[in-house]
């Protein structure tokens, strides 16, 4: 735990009181501060109370004693509209303020110069961060991950001279950390998302756009126009990262082509090629900011080769479960629309692609362009009908209806086709609701029906 002391003595107003808000109001116990908790959710304020944390419904509490309202980044700031609990602090000039702000503060009070990794972006982020603390770790750094990955950020060890804090951060937890100023903070791209919460494309980006303005050094993929604007607007130290489809290259950017990662004046840093869990022109942009990060925290180019190497990737986001011969078994659950799974057809040919679930809007039309690495489709879940359409006459399919059904029947194909290197991808495109309570449980079975495998 850190215990955030820097409301010792006061009082603090929480509301949220999942995971991430238990662990806050627990930080701030230890630090001394009078924390009144509560939650919409009748049942998560009696676990708190049950682990003797206060709670007062808000609504009631006397907002001129509260120094700070510490707010889940699961509540609605701004959009559709301000939660209550947000309207009640803003008419009592109340700061709102997340967990990662808590840490922010309490680092400057304890330890400034403590390393710390801030890492954002529409798509990549979980895989970046947990590159970037793998490869840290291995070359024996004390290393602390969380945030929006795993583990609460007030949970983990303290700030430290000796420890470098990678943390993973949503536009949400951004948008609750005013005065976010990481050592090192990365953009990995910016797309479409979250437009729900915050109103438009320009204010999701602006707030994109807040995790780097404060950084010592920022780290700015430029592969999107939204991300190449803010690296332009940057004035303090910048590394740009870029990954060419075509043959213009960006002469300032650190570059990666055919997995070399490259300096601005073409030496190469790192050779990805060859790395399963680093497959695919969106990984080498995660490695590629990996080995920025890596090189401005001091490791030398031999420990970050190493740790890429040795990488075994994230669960359920092109996860290598298991080979039977020459057929490789590939769980990419975690794509639960067409744009993640564009990542993964783009890294193997003659896939053997097990899909369906439940729908998102458009379904699977954008991936036509890939149907030609799909040697044959297995239909699951409620989508069949809607898939099977879309890849009539041009992909041939079966329908299993199930993944207990299309497991062993694509490893059969695949093993059959005489291809070199044949894979059987789970990369759903939908999500998992109609079977399965949530993607993970979904890959979990697909790992277990293919270790189950003659």
């Amino acid at each position: 735990m850190t215990p955030v002391t820097v409301f010792a003595g006061q009082k603090v107003a929480l509301f949220g009181l999942g995971g991430s808000g238990l662990a806050t109001a627990n930080a701030l116990k230890a630090g001394g501060a009078e924390v009144i908790a509560w939650d919409d959710n009748a049942g998560s304020v009696a676990r708190a109370q049950d682990s003797g944390i206060g709670t007062q419904d808000l609504r009631e509490a006397d907002w001129s004693g509260l120094k700070a309202l510490v707010l889940s980044p699961g509540v609605p700031l701004t959009h559709p509209e301000p939660h209550w609990t947000v309207r009640l602090a803003r008419d009592a000039g109340t700061e709102i303020i997340g967990d990662i702000e808590l840490f922010c503060r309490e680092r400057r009070s304890r330890a400034p110069q403590a390393p710390f990794v801030a890492i954002t972006g529409t798509n990549g982020k979980s895989t970046t961060t947990a590159l970037i603390a793998h490869v840290l770790a291995q070359a024996g750094r004390d290393v602390q991950m969380g945030g929006n990955i795993g583990t609460a950020i007030l949970s983990l060890e303290p700030p430290d001279a000796g420890r470098v804090h990678v943390i993973e951060m949503s536009s949400f937890q951004i948008d609750l950390t005013p005065s976010l100023d990481p050592t090192v903070g990365v953009l990995m791209n910016i797309t479409p998302d979250h437009l729900d919460r915050h109103g438009t494309m320009e204010q999701y980006a602006a707030i994109k756009e807040r995790l780097i303005a404060g950084a010592g050094l920022a780290v700015v993929g430029i592969d999107d126009g939204p991300s190449r604007a803010i690296a332009e607007r940057r004035t303090g130290d910048l590394v740009r990262v870029h990954v060419p489809t075509g043959d213009a290259l960006c002469t300032d950017a650190l570059t990666v082509r055919d997995g070399l990662v490259r300096d601005p004046d073409g030496t190469a840093m790192a050779d990805v090629t060859g790395i399963g869990s680093l497959r695919g022109a969106h990984n080498w942009q995660n490695a590629a900011v990996a080995v920025v990060v890596a090189r401005a925290l001091g490791l030398t180019g031999e420990e970050i080769q190493a740790g890429l190497s040795s990488f075994p990737g994230l669960p359920h986001r092109m996860e290598e479960v298991g080979r039977r011969g020459a057929v490789l078994f590939v769980n990419d659950s975690k794509a639960t629309n067409a744009d993640s799974t564009e990542k993964a057809l783009t890294a193997f040919r003659d896939i053997h692609w097990i899909l369906g679930g439940k729908a998102k809007e458009g379904g699977i039309f954008p991936l036509v362009p890939y149907f030609q690495r799909v040697a044959h489709a297995y239909l699951i879940g409620a989508a069949s009908d809607a898939f099977a359409a879309t890849l009539e006459g041009v992909v041939p399919y079966t329908r299993c209806e199930t993944l207990e059904v299309a497991v062993p029947k694509a490893a059969e194909n695949a093993a059959a086709s005489g291809a070199p290197e044949p894979v059987v991808l789970l990369s759903p495109a939908c999500a998992s609701y109609d079977q399965f309570r949530n993607f993970e449980i979904r890959g979990d079975r697909f790992r277990e029906l293919v270790q189950a495998l003659p």
